[in-house]
């Protein structure tokens, strides 16, 4: 049996959409499983133990003419693989029509798909609730397909060598570590720059055998400088200097992770690492880190979840400025366990 898992991107949705390949290949061992994925996650996904192998889709290149050759060349390997399911968990025109071009045995996708989407699919899955989590709304193609939904399997496992690499370039000491993501892709998911100082601030204060892992992308390498700021003996800005697989190896060595609603968010609650989430326009039933979603703060504002990527009210941002960094820090200090709270 060839099954085909249609997931670009991003970060965090294709790190929610795991389980169902987990589970796929705990009860069909047989399958081989392939991946669609964003060329820039791929290495996600290399080497996965669950995977027959990636199919790159490399966006930024196949929107140029010249490279539509190329595109054209990844459809046509895609449709001679002769998939027996194609499971669509992107849910816009590019992945249905994809889905939809691998002309697979059976095609399913998610029923409220955008732009048409599930005009491509057999069956498309409908989202049991308004606030169903992502991660059970992707679960529900799996009844279709007959394959038992449980919790028993290992979401992101370890990667030895990489874990050996983070010893090796950064030394991390003994004590206990949280990992600080100031940046996300949406500038009103960010929760302000100067908050982040004083919550690590005052927990640098009460908890002195803790030090900080400020994570992030290359482009968000100023954040960390200013949040290193701090407490500059006890925080590595890391921003820009690992790479994808190394940022989840030091969530897995943290402790504990304070993180905007992004990407990496979801790769700690995935770790099952305990996770203080700060939420503005969006809804954390929705997509906060899942199984810990009760720790994911909000401020009541009644513009707020808008669902939108920019802030259109004139008090800007009152969502996310409006959650104090005393209240940020306290949460972090009851993770952290034995300390006096900030």
């Amino acid at each position: 049996m060839k099954i085909f898992i249609l997931k670009p991107s991003s970060l965090g949705d294709v790190v929610q959409a795991l389980p169902v390949l987990r589970l796929i290949k705990q009860h069909r061992p047989e399958a081989e499983v392939f991946w669609w994925i964003d060329a820039s996650l791929a290495p996600l996904l290399e080497g996965d133990p669950d995977l027959a192998g990636i199919i790159p889709f490399d966006r930024r290149r196949w929107a140029s003419p010249r490279n539509w050759g190329e595109a054209g060349r990844s459809l046509r390997d895609i449709r001679s693989r002769k998939f027996d399911w194609v499971i669509d968990l992107q849910g816009l025109a590019r992945s249905a029509i994809v889905a939809w071009l691998a002309n697979g045995g059976f095609t399913v996708g998610l029923q409220d798909g955008r732009e048409g989407a599930p005009a491509f699919y057999d069956a498309a899955v409908p989202r049991p609730t308004p606030l169903t989590h992502a991660v059970d709304w992707y679960l529900e193609v799996l009844p279709l397909l007959r394959i038992p939904v449980h919790h028993q399997f290992v979401w992101l496992p370890k990667r030895p060598e990489v874990a050996a690499a983070i010893l090796e370039k950064w030394h991390p000491s003994h004590g206990r570590w949280v990992a600080v993501l100031p940046g996300a892709r949406w500038e009103n998911k960010r929760w302000p720059i100067g908050h982040f100082v004083e919550a690590v601030r005052r927990c640098a204060a009460n908890f002195p055998d803790t030090r900080f892992a400020i994570l992030g992308s290359g482009s968000e390498r100023a954040l960390g400088e200013e949040l290193a700021r701090a407490a500059p003996q006890r925080c590595l800005n890391l921003a820009g200097g690992a790479s994808l697989l190394e940022m989840i190896e030091w969530i897995r060595l943290c402790d504990v992770t304070l993180s905007n609603d992004t990407g990496p968010m979801h790769v700690a609650a995935a770790l099952g690492k305990p996770v203080v989430a700060l939420f503005g326009p969006t809804e954390p039933r929705r997509t906060g880190p899942y199984g810990q979603v009760e720790r994911a703060l909000r401020y009541p504002v009644p513009c707020a979840p808008c669902m939108k990527s920019e802030c259109r009210v004139d008090d800007r941002l009152v969502c996310l400025r409006s959650i104090t960094p005393q209240v940020v820090a306290e949460r972090v200090g009851q993770l952290l366990g034995d300390g006096k709270g900030a």
